[in-house]
């Protein structure tokens, strides 16, 4: 059995560090591909630039995505998502330290699936990325393709 994708977006090394190192406390195991700003978060996800040859299984299930990031923020990262047809109905979570209701009102109408706030520890980090994936990975099957 192929092990699922997540693509984290996280511009922050030492957050990006922590998550990757939560990750690792997850049971099950995840294969997690980070982007270190928006910009190569749209290009992995899109097959471009430096992923132009990302093979067809290490298309990620779920999105985590920090906002707050140089060249392309998540905002836009999130809007591009939605407009193409591959990742429409792919979860999308934004975990960031903002809780600018503006920024939470934003992402849900640009069709984000869940608004966290980053926890400051890190057993609760650890917890809460086991929760969001066990959440959009085990209970989610993939979204059957429809034609309209």
């Amino acid at each position: 059995m192929s092990r699922d994708t997540i693509l984290l977006v996280e511009d922050n090394p030492d957050e990006a560090e922590l998550a990757l190192f939560g990750f690792g406390e997850v049971g099950r195991q995840y294969n997690i591909q980070l982007a270190r700003n928006g910009e190569e978060a749209l290009d992995y996800l899109f097959g471009t630039g430096h992923y132009a040859n990302r093979p067809e299984d290490l298309t990620p299930r779920l999105v985590i995505l920090d906002l707050d990031m140089p060249r392309v923020n998540g905002f836009e990262v999130l809007r591009q998502i939605r407009l193409n047809p591959q990742y429409r109905h792919t979860p999308v979570v934004i975990l960031t330290t903002s809780d600018e209701q503006s920024d939470i009102l934003k992402g849900y109408q640009l069709g984000v699936n869940s608004y966290l706030r980053k926890p400051v520890d890190f057993d609760s980090f650890a917890d809460l990325l086991q929760q969001v994936s066990a959440y959009w990975l085990c209970q989610h099957p993939p979204h059957r393709r429809h034609a309209h």
